[in-house]
């Protein structure tokens, strides 16, 4: 569980960028079926997982030690 609470903002960026992924390929898509991202729902939302976890690391921050 804490490890939940140190990375959140990776999983809902991961999650955010997974439904992103799916709906561009639902609804913008590849036509031809030649596009090697966008032509599969799968490859398409394991994309936007990647980039939706690199982005949400950006906004991660960082714990101060007091001393």
């Amino acid at each position: 569980m804490n490890r939940i609470k140190n990375n959140w903002t990776y999983l809902l960026g991961a999650l955010l960028g997974a439904v992103g992924g799916y709906l561009y390929w639902r609804y913008i898509g590849c036509n031809t079926g030649t596009c090697p991202i966008t032509s599969s729902p799968t490859m398409s939302t394991l994309y936007g997982v990647v980039m939706g976890g690199l982005l949400g690391g950006i906004f991660k921050r960082d714990k101060v030690k007091e001393q």
